[in-house]
């Protein structure tokens, strides 16, 4: 009677299921770690640092607390890695923009005009960052990850601002770090007290305002950079040391 050896197929299904279960448990918290992080952005831009609990968090991710401790060590580095995802997004969305291929007028309208938006349609954005700077900073000064997003964006600006120099559209001598935030203080600071300055000076809070500010803070930067610009700079009186 003749037999069938069969030699090795138990191991080999047991070798795909087990080399199958590590993919699976890393996509799995993977899943879990940005439910996480997408939870805590909620509730802290709500409630800020000191506001938050734990517990909320964990019952907006649908896990349990011991795993935003595994992933994160505690509320404080939570935080960290919220602020540290909130610059990611903001940096992601700029470099989609493609401004290294547009010319310099129109690249720098167009990174003006995104930062106005996205603090407008992005109002976690502003809620984080205040909550930040009320705690000064020490979050942000810790994180390598925060800093390190920025070098590209002002890479960028440097090189918009050589390109509009040298083709007569912009002025000399402008420093591509105070550039962007003069941008991002002007786009910022409407955003963030519009029921303030709406209440001051019956602003209504529609569209039409919205995009008549928008439009004022291009033709403000854009103005600054023009190559006449720098001559009326130098006219002015010097402030006394």
């Amino acid at each position: 009677m003749a037999t069938i050896k069969v030699t090795g197929t138990r191991r080999q299904a047991g070798d795909t299921r087990a080399g199958e279960e590590k993919p699976r448990q890393t996509r799995d918290a993977a899943a879990t770690r940005d439910r996480i992080l997408k939870a805590a952005e909620k509730e802290f831009a709500k409630r800020g640092l000191k506001g938050t609990r734990i517990d909320a968090i964990a019952k907006r991710a649908r896990c349990n607390k011991a795993l935003i401790y595994h992933y994160f060590g505690s509320k404080e580095d939570l935080f960290s890695a919220v602020l540290e995802v909130t610059y990611e997004k903001i940096r992601e969305a700029e470099r989609r923009l493609d401004l290294a291929h547009r010319s310099p007028q129109d690249a720098m309208q167009e990174l003006i005009g995104f930062s106005f938006d996205y603090v407008s349609e992005h109002p976690e954005f502003i809620s984080l960052i205040n909550d930040e700077n009320m705690h000064g900073g020490v979050h942000l000064s810790h994180s390598t990850r925060a800093r390190d997003l920025n070098s590209p964006l002002v890479a960028l600006i440097e090189e918009i601002l050589n390109r509009g120099q040298a083709e007569g559209a912009f002025r000399s001598g402008v420093d591509p770090v105070q550039l962007y935030i003069s941008i991002a203080s002007i786009c910022y600071f409407f955003i963030a007290n519009r029921h303030t300055l709406s209440a001051i000076f019956s602003l209504p809070k529609t569209r039409e305002v919205l995009d008549m500010r928008r439009q004022h803070v291009i033709q403000v930067i854009l103005g600054y950079l023009r190559p006449d610009a720098s001559a009326s700079a130098a006219n002015l009186p010097r402030v006394p040391s």
